[in-house]
Protein backbone atom coordinates (compact mmCIF):
# COMPACT_ATOMS: atom_id res chain seq x y z
CA UNK A 1 0.00 0.00 0.00
CA UNK A 2 1.20 3.49 -0.85
CA UNK A 3 0.99 6.01 2.10
CA UNK A 4 2.15 9.57 2.76
CA UNK A 5 2.32 12.02 5.73
CA UNK A 6 0.86 15.51 5.59
CA UNK A 7 1.97 16.84 8.99
CA UNK A 8 5.64 17.67 9.34
CA UNK A 9 7.02 17.98 12.91
CA UNK A 10 10.13 19.67 11.58
CA UNK A 11 8.06 22.80 10.86
CA UNK A 12 7.28 23.34 14.58
CA UNK A 13 10.88 22.77 15.49
CA UNK A 14 11.92 25.22 12.81
CA UNK A 15 9.69 27.94 14.29
CA UNK A 16 11.11 27.31 17.78
CA UNK A 17 14.63 27.65 16.54
CA UNK A 18 13.68 30.83 14.68
CA UNK A 19 12.17 32.43 17.82
CA UNK A 20 15.43 31.99 19.70
CA UNK A 21 17.46 33.34 16.83
CA UNK A 22 18.72 36.89 16.53
CA UNK A 23 17.39 36.97 12.96
CA UNK A 24 13.70 36.17 13.42
CA UNK A 25 12.59 37.28 9.95
CA UNK A 26 15.25 35.22 8.18
CA UNK A 27 14.34 32.08 10.12
CA UNK A 28 10.65 32.62 9.49
CA UNK A 29 11.29 32.78 5.73
CA UNK A 30 13.23 29.54 5.68
CA UNK A 31 10.60 27.77 7.78
CA UNK A 32 7.83 28.84 5.42
CA UNK A 33 9.89 27.62 2.44
CA UNK A 34 10.48 24.25 4.08
CA UNK A 35 6.75 23.92 4.79
CA UNK A 36 5.90 24.63 1.14
CA UNK A 37 8.40 22.03 -0.11
CA UNK A 38 6.96 19.40 2.22
CA UNK A 39 3.41 20.15 1.09
CA UNK A 40 4.37 19.81 -2.58
CA UNK A 41 6.11 16.49 -1.90
CA UNK A 42 2.98 15.20 -0.16
CA UNK A 43 0.81 16.24 -3.13
CA UNK A 44 3.12 14.45 -5.60
CA UNK A 45 3.11 11.30 -3.46
CA UNK A 46 -0.69 11.33 -3.27
CA UNK A 47 -1.00 11.70 -7.03
CA UNK A 48 1.41 8.82 -7.56
CA UNK A 49 -0.68 6.56 -5.32
CA UNK A 50 -3.86 7.43 -7.23
CA UNK A 51 -2.29 6.71 -10.63
CA UNK A 52 -0.82 3.42 -9.37
CA UNK A 53 -4.20 2.30 -8.05
CA UNK A 54 -5.86 3.05 -11.39
CA UNK A 55 -3.23 1.07 -13.30
CA UNK A 56 -3.65 -1.93 -11.00
CA UNK A 57 -7.43 -1.87 -11.46
CA UNK A 58 -7.06 -1.70 -15.26
CA UNK A 59 -4.59 -4.57 -15.25
CA UNK A 60 -6.94 -6.77 -13.22
CA UNK A 61 -9.84 -6.28 -15.65
CA UNK A 62 -13.46 -6.95 -14.86
CA UNK A 63 -12.96 -10.19 -12.97
CA UNK A 64 -9.25 -10.12 -12.11
CA UNK A 65 -8.56 -13.10 -14.48
CA UNK A 66 -8.14 -11.51 -17.91
CA UNK A 67 -5.08 -12.40 -19.98
CA UNK A 68 -4.01 -15.61 -18.18
CA UNK A 69 -1.84 -18.08 -20.08
CA UNK A 70 -1.63 -21.87 -19.64
CA UNK A 71 0.37 -24.67 -21.22
CA UNK A 72 -1.40 -28.03 -21.53
CA UNK A 73 -0.21 -31.45 -22.67
CA UNK A 74 -1.66 -33.03 -25.82
CA UNK A 75 -4.36 -35.56 -24.88
CA UNK A 76 -5.23 -33.96 -21.55
CA UNK A 77 -8.52 -32.29 -20.48
CA UNK A 78 -9.06 -28.80 -19.09
CA UNK A 79 -12.04 -26.88 -17.67
CA UNK A 80 -12.17 -23.11 -18.22
CA UNK A 81 -14.10 -21.14 -15.63
CA UNK A 82 -16.21 -18.06 -16.30
CA UNK A 83 -16.79 -16.16 -13.05
CA UNK A 84 -19.92 -14.01 -13.13
CA UNK A 85 -21.77 -12.10 -10.44
CA UNK A 86 -24.63 -14.56 -10.89
CA UNK A 87 -23.60 -18.17 -11.33
CA UNK A 88 -26.78 -18.87 -13.29
CA UNK A 89 -26.30 -16.07 -15.85
CA UNK A 90 -26.08 -17.10 -19.49
CA UNK A 91 -22.64 -16.72 -21.07
CA UNK A 92 -21.03 -17.07 -24.49
CA UNK A 93 -17.62 -18.68 -24.95
CA UNK A 94 -15.48 -17.65 -27.92
CA UNK A 95 -12.35 -19.21 -29.43
CA UNK A 96 -10.11 -16.72 -31.24
CA UNK A 97 -13.19 -14.48 -31.54
CA UNK A 98 -15.59 -17.13 -32.89
CA UNK A 99 -18.52 -18.44 -30.81
CA UNK A 100 -18.18 -22.02 -29.55
CA UNK A 101 -21.11 -24.42 -29.98
CA UNK A 102 -21.96 -27.02 -27.36
CA UNK A 103 -20.82 -30.54 -28.37
CA UNK A 104 -19.46 -33.74 -26.84
CA UNK A 105 -15.83 -32.65 -27.04
CA UNK A 106 -16.54 -29.15 -25.70
CA UNK A 107 -19.43 -29.44 -23.20
CA UNK A 108 -20.68 -26.58 -21.02
CA UNK A 109 -21.14 -27.06 -17.27
CA UNK A 110 -23.06 -24.02 -16.12
CA UNK A 111 -20.83 -21.13 -17.12
CA UNK A 112 -17.69 -23.31 -17.45
CA UNK A 113 -16.26 -24.82 -20.65
CA UNK A 114 -14.52 -28.23 -20.71
CA UNK A 115 -12.04 -29.14 -23.45
CA UNK A 116 -11.35 -32.86 -23.83
CA UNK A 117 -8.48 -34.73 -25.49
CA UNK A 118 -6.55 -31.56 -26.33
CA UNK A 119 -4.62 -31.32 -29.59
CA UNK A 120 -2.42 -28.62 -31.10
CA UNK A 121 -5.46 -27.23 -32.96
CA UNK A 122 -6.92 -26.21 -29.58
CA UNK A 123 -4.13 -23.69 -29.01
CA UNK A 124 -5.52 -20.16 -28.95
CA UNK A 125 -7.43 -17.59 -26.91
CA UNK A 126 -10.69 -18.46 -25.15
CA UNK A 127 -12.93 -15.66 -23.87
CA UNK A 128 -16.15 -15.68 -21.83
CA UNK A 129 -18.80 -12.97 -22.28
CA UNK A 130 -22.10 -12.19 -20.60
CA UNK A 131 -24.79 -13.10 -23.10
CA UNK A 132 -27.15 -10.18 -22.50
CA UNK A 133 -24.58 -7.38 -22.86
CA UNK A 134 -21.47 -9.05 -24.34
CA UNK A 135 -19.22 -7.88 -21.46
CA UNK A 136 -15.93 -9.76 -21.21
CA UNK A 137 -15.69 -11.76 -17.98
CA UNK A 138 -12.65 -13.94 -18.52
CA UNK A 139 -9.93 -14.49 -21.12
CA UNK A 140 -7.48 -17.39 -21.17
CA UNK A 141 -4.79 -18.30 -23.69
CA UNK A 142 -3.94 -22.00 -23.97
CA UNK A 143 -0.86 -23.46 -25.64
CA UNK A 144 -1.19 -27.20 -26.29
CA UNK A 145 1.92 -29.27 -26.86
CA UNK A 146 4.32 -31.87 -25.51
CA UNK A 147 7.40 -31.88 -23.33
CA UNK A 148 10.57 -32.44 -25.39
CA UNK A 149 11.83 -35.95 -26.06
CA UNK A 150 15.51 -36.80 -25.75
CA UNK A 151 17.37 -34.62 -28.30
CA UNK A 152 19.57 -36.22 -30.95
CA UNK A 153 23.07 -34.67 -30.97
CA UNK A 154 25.67 -34.79 -33.76
CA UNK A 155 29.17 -33.26 -33.62
CA UNK A 156 31.50 -32.91 -36.59
CA UNK A 157 34.69 -31.09 -37.59
CA UNK A 158 34.83 -29.84 -41.18
CA UNK A 159 37.52 -27.30 -40.23
CA UNK A 160 40.08 -29.48 -38.47
CA UNK A 161 42.16 -28.61 -36.45
CA UNK A 162 40.53 -25.22 -35.76
CA UNK A 163 36.91 -25.82 -34.83
CA UNK A 164 34.07 -28.31 -34.71
CA UNK A 165 30.33 -27.85 -34.48
CA UNK A 166 27.41 -29.64 -32.84
CA UNK A 167 23.82 -29.82 -34.05
CA UNK A 168 20.71 -31.14 -32.33
CA UNK A 169 17.11 -31.92 -33.13
CA UNK A 170 13.99 -33.50 -31.64
CA UNK A 171 12.48 -36.59 -33.26
CA UNK A 172 8.94 -35.28 -32.58
CA UNK A 173 7.59 -31.71 -32.42
CA UNK A 174 6.58 -30.02 -29.17
CA UNK A 175 4.24 -27.43 -30.77
CA UNK A 176 5.17 -24.93 -28.02
CA UNK A 177 8.29 -22.75 -27.54
CA UNK A 178 11.26 -24.94 -26.63
CA UNK A 179 14.73 -23.77 -25.64
CA UNK A 180 18.06 -25.60 -25.73
CA UNK A 181 21.00 -25.32 -23.35
CA UNK A 182 24.41 -26.60 -24.55
CA UNK A 183 27.44 -27.29 -22.41
CA UNK A 184 30.81 -28.58 -23.66
CA UNK A 185 33.67 -29.85 -21.52
CA UNK A 186 37.14 -31.09 -22.35
CA UNK A 187 38.47 -33.05 -19.43
CA UNK A 188 37.89 -30.72 -16.48
CA UNK A 189 37.68 -27.57 -18.58
CA UNK A 190 34.47 -25.91 -19.71
CA UNK A 191 34.51 -24.61 -23.29
CA UNK A 192 32.60 -21.62 -24.63
CA UNK A 193 30.01 -22.34 -27.32
CA UNK A 194 29.25 -19.82 -30.07
CA UNK A 195 25.77 -19.74 -31.58
CA UNK A 196 25.89 -20.27 -35.34
CA UNK A 197 24.24 -17.25 -37.04
CA UNK A 198 23.21 -19.28 -40.11
CA UNK A 199 21.77 -22.37 -38.43
CA UNK A 200 19.03 -22.49 -35.79
CA UNK A 201 20.11 -25.58 -33.82
CA UNK A 202 23.89 -25.39 -34.17
CA UNK A 203 26.84 -24.03 -32.21
CA UNK A 204 30.56 -23.76 -32.96
CA UNK A 205 33.38 -24.81 -30.58
CA UNK A 206 37.14 -24.34 -30.78
CA UNK A 207 39.51 -27.24 -30.25
CA UNK A 208 41.56 -26.62 -27.11
CA UNK A 209 44.53 -28.70 -28.24
CA UNK A 210 45.52 -31.13 -30.97
CA UNK A 211 46.02 -34.85 -30.47
CA UNK A 212 44.57 -34.72 -26.96
CA UNK A 213 43.72 -37.95 -25.15
CA UNK A 214 40.93 -36.26 -23.19
CA UNK A 215 37.45 -36.65 -24.55
CA UNK A 216 35.04 -33.87 -25.37
CA UNK A 217 31.71 -34.14 -23.53
CA UNK A 218 28.69 -32.37 -25.02
CA UNK A 219 25.34 -32.10 -23.20
CA UNK A 220 22.22 -30.67 -24.84
CA UNK A 221 19.13 -29.99 -22.70
CA UNK A 222 15.76 -29.25 -24.28
CA UNK A 223 13.16 -27.59 -22.06
CA UNK A 224 9.75 -25.96 -22.30
CA UNK A 225 6.83 -25.18 -20.02
CA UNK A 226 5.79 -28.87 -19.89
CA UNK A 227 9.14 -30.46 -19.07
CA UNK A 228 12.74 -31.06 -20.10
CA UNK A 229 15.02 -33.76 -21.46
CA UNK A 230 18.75 -33.97 -22.14
CA UNK A 231 21.30 -35.98 -24.08
CA UNK A 232 25.06 -36.37 -23.56
CA UNK A 233 27.73 -37.63 -25.94
CA UNK A 234 31.51 -37.96 -25.63
CA UNK A 235 34.15 -38.41 -28.33
CA UNK A 236 37.80 -38.05 -29.26
CA UNK A 237 38.64 -35.25 -31.65
CA UNK A 238 39.87 -37.49 -34.48
CA UNK A 239 36.60 -39.45 -34.60
CA UNK A 240 34.50 -36.45 -35.71
CA UNK A 241 36.76 -35.15 -38.53
CA UNK A 242 34.80 -35.10 -41.78
CA UNK A 243 35.58 -32.57 -44.53
CA UNK A 244 32.96 -30.94 -46.72
CA UNK A 245 32.84 -32.26 -50.32
CA UNK A 246 35.38 -30.93 -52.85
CA UNK A 247 34.13 -29.07 -55.92
CA UNK A 248 34.78 -30.31 -59.46
CA UNK A 249 35.79 -27.24 -61.44
CA UNK A 250 36.77 -28.69 -64.81
CA UNK A 251 36.36 -31.81 -66.98
CA UNK A 252 38.28 -31.79 -70.26
CA UNK A 253 38.29 -34.14 -73.23
CA UNK A 254 41.58 -35.23 -74.78
CA UNK A 255 41.87 -35.01 -78.60
CA UNK A 256 42.13 -38.36 -80.37
CA UNK A 257 41.47 -40.16 -77.04
CA UNK A 258 37.88 -41.45 -77.04
CA UNK A 259 38.36 -43.28 -73.68
CA UNK A 260 39.88 -40.45 -71.62
CA UNK A 261 38.54 -37.56 -69.48
CA UNK A 262 40.70 -35.16 -67.48
CA UNK A 263 39.02 -34.19 -64.15
CA UNK A 264 40.13 -31.30 -61.89
CA UNK A 265 38.69 -30.23 -58.51
CA UNK A 266 39.48 -27.93 -55.58
CA UNK A 267 39.54 -28.44 -51.82
CA UNK A 268 36.49 -27.46 -49.76
CA UNK A 269 36.72 -23.81 -48.74
CA UNK A 270 36.03 -24.73 -45.10
CA UNK A 271 39.21 -26.81 -44.79
CA UNK A 272 41.62 -24.34 -43.13
CA UNK A 273 45.09 -25.82 -43.72
CA UNK A 274 45.27 -28.03 -46.84
CA UNK A 275 49.06 -27.77 -46.95
CA UNK A 276 49.81 -28.80 -43.36
CA UNK A 277 46.75 -31.04 -42.99
CA UNK A 278 46.50 -32.64 -46.49
CA UNK A 279 43.48 -34.42 -47.92
CA UNK A 280 43.18 -37.51 -50.06
CA UNK A 281 40.39 -38.05 -52.59
CA UNK A 282 38.08 -40.71 -53.93
CA UNK A 283 36.83 -40.36 -57.50
CA UNK A 284 33.87 -42.23 -58.96
CA UNK A 285 32.45 -42.21 -62.49
CA UNK A 286 30.12 -44.18 -64.74
CA UNK A 287 28.22 -43.89 -68.02
CA UNK A 288 24.70 -42.57 -67.58
CA UNK A 289 23.26 -45.72 -69.16
CA UNK A 290 24.91 -48.05 -66.56
CA UNK A 291 24.39 -48.57 -62.82
CA UNK A 292 27.87 -49.66 -61.70
CA UNK A 293 30.46 -47.07 -60.67
CA UNK A 294 34.18 -47.15 -61.30
CA UNK A 295 36.33 -45.93 -58.37
CA UNK A 296 39.86 -44.65 -58.00
CA UNK A 297 41.68 -43.21 -54.95
CA UNK A 298 43.87 -40.16 -55.54
CA UNK A 299 46.56 -38.94 -53.14
CA UNK A 300 48.08 -35.47 -52.80
CA UNK A 301 46.92 -33.93 -56.10
CA UNK A 302 43.44 -32.51 -56.95
CA UNK A 303 43.19 -33.97 -60.47
CA UNK A 304 42.99 -37.30 -62.29
CA UNK A 305 42.77 -38.60 -65.87
CA UNK A 306 40.16 -41.27 -66.49
CA UNK A 307 41.52 -43.76 -69.04
CA UNK A 308 38.71 -46.32 -69.33
CA UNK A 309 35.70 -44.20 -70.20
CA UNK A 310 33.09 -45.64 -72.54
CA UNK A 311 33.53 -44.30 -76.07
CA UNK A 312 30.89 -41.77 -77.10
CA UNK A 313 28.86 -42.14 -73.86
CA UNK A 314 27.89 -39.39 -71.42
CA UNK A 315 29.44 -39.94 -67.97
CA UNK A 316 28.60 -38.87 -64.40
CA UNK A 317 31.60 -37.86 -62.25
CA UNK A 318 31.85 -37.17 -58.48
CA UNK A 319 34.63 -36.83 -55.90
CA UNK A 320 34.91 -37.10 -52.08
CA UNK A 321 37.67 -36.09 -49.65
CA UNK A 322 39.12 -37.25 -46.34
CA UNK A 323 41.88 -36.25 -43.95
CA UNK A 324 44.90 -38.31 -44.94
CA UNK A 325 45.14 -39.94 -41.49
CA UNK A 326 42.01 -39.50 -39.33
CA UNK A 327 38.25 -39.14 -39.63
CA UNK A 328 35.82 -40.26 -42.31
CA UNK A 329 35.10 -39.53 -45.97
CA UNK A 330 33.07 -36.48 -46.94
CA UNK A 331 29.81 -36.68 -48.84
CA UNK A 332 30.06 -36.90 -52.63
CA UNK A 333 30.46 -33.66 -54.55
CA UNK A 334 27.83 -32.30 -56.88
CA UNK A 335 27.65 -34.51 -59.98
CA UNK A 336 29.21 -33.30 -63.24
CA UNK A 337 28.34 -34.71 -66.68
CA UNK A 338 30.88 -35.09 -69.53
CA UNK A 339 31.40 -37.10 -72.77
CA UNK A 340 34.83 -38.21 -74.08
CA UNK A 341 36.25 -36.98 -77.38
CA UNK A 342 34.46 -38.38 -80.43
CA UNK A 343 35.84 -38.45 -84.00
CA UNK A 344 34.01 -36.13 -86.39
CA UNK A 345 31.79 -38.07 -88.86
CA UNK A 346 32.48 -37.45 -92.64
CA UNK A 347 30.12 -35.07 -94.37
CA UNK A 348 27.62 -36.49 -96.93
CA UNK A 349 27.09 -34.89 -100.42
CA UNK A 350 23.88 -32.95 -100.77
CA UNK A 351 20.92 -34.18 -102.88
CA UNK A 352 21.71 -31.52 -105.48
CA UNK A 353 25.20 -32.89 -106.03
CA UNK A 354 23.88 -36.42 -106.27
CA UNK A 355 21.47 -35.35 -109.00
CA UNK A 356 24.22 -33.58 -110.93
CA UNK A 357 26.41 -36.66 -110.80
CA UNK A 358 23.64 -39.07 -111.73
CA UNK A 359 22.55 -37.15 -114.79
CA UNK A 360 25.74 -37.74 -116.81
CA UNK A 361 25.70 -41.36 -115.70
CA UNK A 362 22.18 -41.70 -117.05
CA UNK A 363 23.20 -40.11 -120.35
CA UNK A 364 26.22 -42.37 -120.84
CA UNK A 365 24.48 -45.55 -119.80
CA UNK A 366 21.06 -45.51 -121.44
CA UNK A 367 18.54 -48.21 -120.73
CA UNK A 368 17.60 -51.13 -123.18
CA UNK A 369 14.25 -49.56 -124.04
CA UNK A 370 15.95 -46.38 -125.25
CA UNK A 371 18.26 -48.43 -127.56
CA UNK A 372 15.27 -50.21 -129.11
CA UNK A 373 13.52 -46.92 -129.87
CA UNK A 374 16.69 -45.55 -131.46
CA UNK A 375 17.15 -48.66 -133.70
CA UNK A 376 13.51 -48.47 -134.87
CA UNK A 377 13.96 -44.85 -135.84
CA UNK A 378 17.03 -45.70 -137.94
CA UNK A 379 15.16 -48.47 -139.84
CA UNK A 380 12.25 -46.09 -140.68
CA UNK A 381 14.60 -43.48 -142.05
CA UNK A 382 16.37 -46.05 -144.28
CA UNK A 383 13.05 -47.36 -145.74
CA UNK A 384 11.89 -43.87 -146.66
CA UNK A 385 15.13 -43.12 -148.44
CA UNK A 386 14.89 -46.33 -150.51
CA UNK A 387 11.25 -45.63 -151.50
CA UNK A 388 11.98 -42.11 -152.70
CA UNK A 389 14.90 -43.37 -154.76
CA UNK A 390 12.74 -45.94 -156.63
CA UNK A 391 10.10 -43.31 -157.53
CA UNK A 392 12.70 -41.00 -159.01
CA UNK A 393 14.04 -43.90 -161.24
CA UNK A 394 10.54 -44.62 -162.67
CA UNK A 395 9.98 -41.00 -163.73
CA UNK A 396 13.33 -40.83 -165.44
Amino acid sequence: MCTHTIANPEVTKCFQVGAASRSLHSNYFWCRLQTYIDQMANIVASAYCVVLAVLVMCARGHSGQEGRKFYKRIGSNVTLQCETSDGHSSVIWRFNGHAIDHNEDQPFHGTNLTLRNLDSIHSGTYSCHEKHNGRLKNQITIHVGNPPVTPTVLCRSNAYPDTFYCTWQLSSPTYIPTEFDISVRHGEKSIETIKDPNHKNRCNIKFLEMFSTNKYIVTVTAKNALGSNSSTMSFNENSIVKPDPPEIIEVNTIPDSPSKLEVKWRNPLTWPEPDSIPLKYFLRYKPVILDDWQHVEVTDVPYHTITDAYKGKEHIIQVAAKDSEVGTWSEWSKAVHATPWTATAPKHDSDENIDNVSEPLTGTTPSTGANKRKNSSIRVESSMTLFLGMIMILFI
